[in-house]
C-alpha cells in the first residue's frame, strides 16, 4: 500500500514531524527545537501560541519535502502525540489562558505532600493507579487553585500539550484514554471517576475536563485554518494519539510478545514499563507510584515506573567535560563528538568504583518513588577515583535506577527492549543488560515514538484490523538481536544493586534539610 501517514511528536525537547510508508518506513521528517521557560518556585511553562506555530511550520516543512519526492497526493491521515500531564487552559473561543504549565513544573510539589499525608492522594489512586505528582494536571491544577485562580475562572477546557495541538488542527476539544483516565478517571474503565475530582477537592474544575476519544477509532477533519498554516489539505483525518511515552512503547515492541517483555526509554527522562493483558491483574503500585496507562488494545493496560531525569544526568555530566576542557585551554568538543566519548570514557571505568544517584533535575524524583527535594550525588570516591569511573558511575546509576523502577512493578521482564537517545549508546544497553541480568534488544525505528501514533492512525483508518497486525508489519521486522547480560557483571552489581537503595533511602531527610537550608539562605 502506498499510504503515507503523518506523525507530529511534541515532545519536551523537539516538536518533529514525520513521514512513514505503511509498514514503518521513514520517508522525511521535519523537526526544531521546543522552547520552554523557567518561572520563580520551580515553574517550567511553554508559550502556547508559539507551541502551534512551531508545530505547524515542522509539518508545512515536511509536506514540502513530500510534495518534492511526488508523495504529499498519498498523505492518509495525521497522529498527533507529545509530551504528557502539564496543565495547557484555553478559553470559550480557544484563546490560551496563560502559558502551558509543563510536567517539568514542580511548584505543586508541597501540596502533592499535603494530599499524600491526608489521604486524599491514596483515595484518588484507588480509581486512577497513578501516583499523584506535582507533574500532573491534577496537581497543577491544585497550585492553581491556590496561586492563580483568574486563570481557572477564565478557563473553558483544560489540555495536555497534544491536546492543545490537536485542537489547533482540528478545533475539536478532546483528550486521550490514557490521560484522562490516570489523571482524573479509572484506568479499568478509561472514563472519568467523580470520586477523584471530590477526594482532591477539584470538582470545581470538573467542567473543564474535555471528552475521552480514543485514536483507534476516531479522527476528526482538518480544519481549513489549519490547512493553510501547515499546507496540507482540508479535511485530511487527524488522530489524536496517546501519550508519547507510550507510543514509544509501542513503536519500540511492548506489544505482541505476550507480558514478558518490558520497554524502557531512556531519553531526558526515563520511562520503564510493562503489559498486563487482563485489566483485573494490574497491581498498582503499593507505594502510590508510578503509571497505569490504558493501552491502545482492549483490555491492555501500560504499568509505568517514570525517572525525572535519564539523559539528563549525561547532559550534566558533558557540561561538565567540556568545562574541563576550556580549563586546560581547548575548545568546546562537538555535542556527538562529546557524548561519543563519554560512553567511550565510561566503557573503560572501573565498575562499581563509585555509586551515582540519577536524581539531576531541579524537579526531584516521581519514581519508584516521590520526592521534590532528590537531587543527584555520588557516593565511594577516594583518590584513586578517576573521570572514567565516574563516568561509567552516571551510566551504572541510570540502570540501577531502572532496576529499582521494574521491581517497583513486581520483577523484572524476560526482556528489555530500550529506546531513546541512550539506547544509541554500546556503553549505555552494556550496562543495562548487566544491571538488570536481563537481554536487551533495540529496535531498527529511530523514531518509535512517531511511529507509535502513527500506528495508532493506521487502525483509524482502516488500514489495519487490529494492532496485532500492524505489529507484524511495523514492529517485528525492525527487532534486532538481544544483547546478553555480561556473567562476569551481573553478581557485582547484584551486590552493589541493595547498596544504591539503602543509600538512597539514607539521603532522604539529607536532601530535604539542604532544600530546606538553601530556602532559608534565599529568603
Amino acid at each position: 500500500m502506498t499510504a503515507v501517514l503523518l506523525a507530529l511528536d511534541a515532545g519536551t525537547s523537539v516538536i518533529k514531524a514525520v513521514a512513514f510508508e505503511v509498514g514503518g518506513h521513514v520517508l522525511a521528517q521535519a523537526s526544531r527545537p521546543n522552547a520552554y521557560d523557567f518561572a520563580e518556585g520551580g515553574g517550567v511553562e511553554q508559550d502556547m501560541r508559539r507551541s502551534w506555530a512551531d508545530a505547524a511550520a515542522v509539518l508545512a516543512e515536511l509536506v514540502a519535502a513530500l510534495r518534492a519526492r511526488d508523495r504529499a497526493g498519498e498523505i492518509l491521515a495525521l497522529a498527533i502525540t507529545g509530551q504528557g500531564d502539564g496543565t495547557w487552559l484555553i478559553d470559550a473561543a480557544g484563546e490560551p489562558v496563560g502559558k502551558g504549565l509543563l510536567w517539568l513544573d514542580a511548584r505543586a510539589a508541597a501540596i502533592v505532600a499535603e494530599k499524600r499525608a491526608s489521604g486524599a492522594a491514596a483515595a484518588a489512586f484507588a480509581f486512577t493507579g497513578t501516583g499523584l505528582a506535582a507533574c500532573q494536571q491534577s496537581a497543577q491544577f491544585l497550585w492553581l487553585a491556590r496561586h492563580r485562580p483568574e486563570m481557572i475562572a477564565r478557563a473553558a477546557t483544560a489540555l495536555h500539550p497534544k491536546d492543545y495541538l490537536y485542537f489547533r488542527a482540528t478545533g475539536k476539544r478532546r483528550t486521550s484514554p490514557c490521560e484522562g483516565s490516570f489523571t482524573f478517571g479509572d484506568f479499568r474503565t478509561r472514563a472519568y471517576r467523580r470520586e477523584v475530582l471530590e477526594a482532591l477537592d477539584l470538582t470545581a474544575v470538573e467542567a473543564l475536563l474535555p471528552p475521552i476519544a480514543d485514536g483507534t477509532m476516531t479522527a476528526d477533519p482538518l480544519s481549513a485554518e489549519a490547512a493553510r498554516e501547515t499546507g496540507l489539505a482540508a479535511g485530511l483525518p487527524v488522530v489524536l494519539g496517546y501519550v508519547d511515552v507510550l507510543c514509544a512503547a509501542l513503536g519500540a515492541g511492548l506489544y505482541g510478545a505476550g507480558e514478558e517483555v518490558g520497554v524502557s526509554i531512556i531519553g531526558s527522562t526515563g520511562m520503564h514499563m510493562r503489559l498486563v493483558a487482563d485489566v483485573g491483574r494490574v497491581r498498582p503500585s503499593p507505594a502510590m507510584t508510578g503509571y497505569c496507562m490504558a493501552f491502545p488494545v482492549p483490555g491492555h493496560t501500560m504499568q509505568a515506573q517514570s525517572n525525572m531525569a535519564a539523559t539528563l544526568n549525561i547532559d550534566w555530566l558533558a557540561e561538565i567535560a567540556a568545562d574541563a576542557a576550556r580549563l586546560a585551554g581547548g575548545e568546546r568538543p562537538a555535542r556527538e563528538a562529546l557524548l561519543d566519548g563519554l560512553g567511550e570514557t565510561a566503557r573503560h571505568g572501573r565498575p562499581g568504583a563509585a555509586l551515582f544517584h540519577p536524581f539531576i533535575s531541579t524537579a526531584g524524583e516521581r519514581g519508584p518513588f516521590t520526592e521534590a527535594s532528590a537531587r543527584a550525588s555520588l557516593i565511594g570516591l577516594d583518590q584513586t577515583t578517576r573521570f572514567g569511573d565516574i563516568a561509567r558511575a552516571v551510566f551504572e546509576g541510570l540502570a540501577f535506577a531502572a532496576r529499582d523502577c521494574y521491581m517497583a512493578m513486581g520483577d523484572i521482564p524476560a526482556e528489555i527492549r530500550m529506546t531513546g537517545g541512550a539506547a544509541r549508546s554500546a556503553t549505555a544497553r552494556h550496562i543495562l543488560a548487566s544491571v538488570l541480568a536481563r537481554p536487551v534488544s533495540t529496535i531498527d525505528q529511530p523514531e518509535a515514538g512517531s511511529a507509535g501514533a502513527a500506528m495508532i492512525a493506521a487502525l483509524a483508518t482502516g488500514i489495519y484490523p487490529d494492532m496485532k497486525q500492524c505489529v507484524v508489519d511495523w514492529v517485528l521486522p525492525r527487532l534486532k538481536a538481544p544483547l546478553p547480560p555480561d556473567a562476569a557483571l551481573v553478581p557485582r552489581y547484584d551486590a552493589l544493586f541493595p547498596l544504591y537503595r539503602q543509600s538512597c533511602a539514607a539521603m532522604m531527610p539529607i536532601w530535604r534539610g539542604f532544600a530546606s537550608g538553601k530556602d532559608t539562605h534565599t529568603q
